[in-house]
């Protein structure tokens, strides 16, 4: 030891000296840190190398004395293949395994040891608290701390990672994961969430077998388009609603991310998640903190059902913006216009949303642009005043005229990104991602701004605090981004003499920064977060976003998938439903589809016959009855139509005194019925009574559900109700009501 000291000391001098020391006095005795909310426990724990070690997950233990001496079960001969349960596994020493964290140091040295130093928890409030860990290179000034942020009754966990350094030059990260995770045991199903254009959120259920099954994406913005950074793992058997113990996890990142999921020899399972290294090697100055974006999970012994509850709960109340509060029902013009619109047009659309009887009128693409007018999409991006031949008296008119019709105007933008056939374009190509030795590729006609740059940072947030200074009285933003980043360049990075393997990164926090910006002056306008459908649904930017486009998919059959999917993860105030005139299925059915979140109309409402009329101002009504419950209740997914003919979906307010269920025909191949097959309900109270009340029932015609009969919350959630699902009944809404 004596001359390991005097080597240490020899090459990096007095603060390596001291801190071998510190390491010493630490081997005597092993580190234990337990990561728990109400249900589950993940313990950390120092060998006798004092490297930091996952050692135990699982149901709560309840005994503090016995964390010390709880027995790994991974005490295998790693030699020759590295320690696979490592809390953060680092590269270049012992490891052999894939690594957490891969850098190379200021003088070129591409190894990196972690070393336990200390840790703290402190307590938020009641619910929450926060652990940091922190772990130092012996030999290089190098140090990572290890964030566990905690909500016990939620049995929710968000983590990330902050690195930081302080060599003489910049370390170069070459690898960063946000988190590092081991779990013992056997049999790991991995649910991830595929798709593309129009077929967002396609699950796929996989068993886990050895080796790396690897889900990224290397898109830059509009970065889930194929691929979301949603998952599910299921433990010892496939993914129950009602049984069984899942994680449900997500990384909070609006760019590139990998995740991957490992089957180690021993048949236990490593989690790494993180930003993707893909052509984003970092260069971190001394001194300077970089802070990973977050994996966030939810945790649950019961099935995907309450784990998905906890992490709406989560949600609403700790991260998506005013996820407590209320959302604007609207009616757009983008399918009942497209960009052949003007200012009578627009007018006479605000009387159709108050005849409707919704909040709010959104103008939707093709509002600006003069030299090069947005009359389609090849043009006019960047340039954002009003069109004077659609629009001569500008957005304040139409305000106002909304105004007198009562309703609220909101308007889409999509800052973020440049026609080349634009006066931006033209003004400032250094602002335009792209190799300028390289012919440009377009995705939908256009570019993407370099977020990168400062001033184009700038630039975006003048775009929305012009909007609002000029129109005060503007209630929603439709925020777009309709394209992926080709020709990874920037030429600000270039200028500052900064690596463009900083780009991607560098873009989505500037991005980031921007919509700070937004919120610290404008905190409570709602605004929608679009990206041509699926692209940018993730809990980092919704802090700064009331909710989400889930899809451009409208296709009511279709949206019943693609909605059940995205609430496994999202609260339904989160996620935006709008009737459209897609689809072979009626409009009730369109309707009571779109009624499951928040509510919104695409169509030419002045074209509806008198019965449609009718039938979507009573739906609206009863909406406004119930929303409260899809937005802020408990959600029960009853029948999966990815297994069943029929779908029912269920929502309870926290009183468990009123419930909404949704009840839908997926399949007529061979004249399917569900007469005979009552759905199962969930969440009530089993000594309560109830009464069951179909409402959204089209004009003329008459329920089939006895409204006055009494039933039992007990023989509701044994054997069931039938909502009598047919060929002649596409959808049906029950309205559940307490007795008293």
């Amino acid at each position: 030891m004596k001359e390991k000291l005097k080597f240490c000391f020899n090459k990096k001098g007095v603060f390596t000296l001291f801190f071998m020391f510190g390491v010493i006095s630490l081997w005597a005795q092993k580190v234990t840190i337990p990561i728990a909310t109400n249900s589950n426990m993940m313990l950390l724990q120092t060998d006798n190398n004092n490297r930091l070690m996952t050692v135990y997950f699982g149901k709560p233990l309840e005994n503090e004395n016995e964390f010390a001496t709880v027995s790994a079960g991974y005490n295998y001969d790693y030699s020759n293949q590295g320690i696979y349960n490592s809390a953060y596994t680092p590269s270049g020493t012992w490891n052999l395994s894939e690594p957490a964290i891969q850098v190379k140091h200021a003088d070129g040295n591409t190894s990196l040891e972690l070393k336990y130093v200390s840790h703290k928890t402190e307590k938020i409030d009641a619910n929450s608290s926060i652990t940091s860990i922190i772990l130092k290179d012996p030999i290089y000034p190098f140090e990572v701390t290890l964030f566990y942020k905690v909500w016990a009754k939620e049995n929710v966990i968000e983590q990330w990672t902050e690195i930081k350094h302080n060599e003489k030059k910049a370390v170069l990260l070459q690898k960063y994961a946000s988190a590092n995770l081991f779990f013992g045991g056997k049999d790991f199903y991995l649910t991830s969430f595929q798709g593309e254009y129009l077929k967002e959120m396609q699950p796929v259920e996989t068993k886990l077998v050895q080796g790396i099954r690897s889900l990224d994406t290397k898109l830059g913005t509009r970065a889930m388009l194929t691929q979301t950074p949603n998952f599910m793992v299921s433990f010892g058997k496939p993914a129950s609603e009602n049984d069984g113990t899942v994680m449900l996890g997500q990384l909070a990142w609006s760019s590139n991310f990998k995740l991957e999921f490992e089957i180690d020899s021993n048949k236990n399972l490593r989690l790494i998640a993180g930003i993707n290294p893909f052509a984003s090697e970092y260069s971190l100055a001394p001194n300077e903190i970089f802070k990973t974006p977050s994996l966030i999970y939810a945790l649950s012994n019961n099935g995907t059902g309450e784990a998905s509850r906890n992490l709406h709960d989560w949600a609403r109340k700790y991260r998506l913006l005013d996820g407590q509060g209320e959302r604007l029902t609207l009616l757009n013009n983008w399918e009942a216009t497209y960009f052949d619109f003007d200012e009578n047009k627009l007018k006479g659309l605000f009387k159709d949303a108050k005849d409707l009887g919704v909040d709010m009128f959104l103008l939707d693409d093709g509002w600006f642009g003069n030299k090069y007018p947005r009359n389609n999409d090849d043009a006019g991006l960047g340039d954002w005043q009003e069109n004077k031949k659609k629009l001569p008296s500008g957005l304040g008119y139409l305000v106002k005229e909304a105004k007198k019709e009562g309703v609220k105007f909101g308007i889409w933008i999509e800052p973020e990104m440049v026609n080349p056939k634009s006066e931006l374009y033209e003004k400032h190509l250094d602002w335009v991602i792209r190799q300028p030795e390289r012919p440009e590729i377009y995705y939908r006609n256009q570019l993407v701004l370099d977020l990168s740059n400062p001033e184009v940072q700038d630039f975006v947030f003048g775009i929305v605090d012009n909007l609002f200074v000029k129109n005060p009285e503007l209630a929603f933003i439709k925020w777009d981004c309709n394209a992926t980043i080709y020709n990874a360049y920037s030429a600000y990075l270039n200028k500052k003499g900064l690596p463009q393997s900083n780009l991607y990164v560098d873009y989505t926090k500037g991005l980031y920064k921007v919509l700070q910006r937004i919120r610290a002056k404008y905190p409570k306008v709602p605004m929608m977060l679009c990206s041509g459908g699926g692209g940018r649904g993730d809990y980092e930017f919704l802090k700064y976003f009331t909710e989400f486009w889930p899809t451009d998919d409208t296709e009511p059959l279709e949206r019943i998938f693609v909605q059940w999917d995205y609430s496994y993860f999202f609260p339904s105030i989160a996620t935006c439903n709008h009737v459209t005139d897609w689809g072979k299925q009626p409009l009730k059915f369109r309707v009571d589809v779109a009624s499951m979140g928040k509510l919104g109309f695409d169509i030419v409402a002045s074209k509806l016959n008198p019965d449609d009329k009718t039938f979507c101002k009573q739906a609206i009504s009863n909406y406004n009855s119930f929303k409260d419950i899809v937005w802020h209740g408990d959600m029960f997914r009853l029948v999966n139509p990815h297994e069943n003919n029929i779908a029912a979906l269920m929502y309870v307010n926290p009183e468990k005194s009123k419930a909404v269920v949704f009840n839908y025909l997926v399949n007529n191949r061979f004249n399917i019925t569900a007469t005979e097959r009552p759905v199962v309900l969930n969440g009530l109270n089993p000594k309560k009574k109830y009464t069951v009340k179909e409402i959204n029932v089209y004009p003329g015609i008459t329920s089939s559900i006895a409204s006055d009969k009494v039933y039992s919350g007990d023989f509701l959630m044994k054997a069931g109700i039938n909502p009598n699902v047919s060929l002649k009944r596409t959808s049906v809404v029950l309205e559940i009501n307490e007795v008293k």
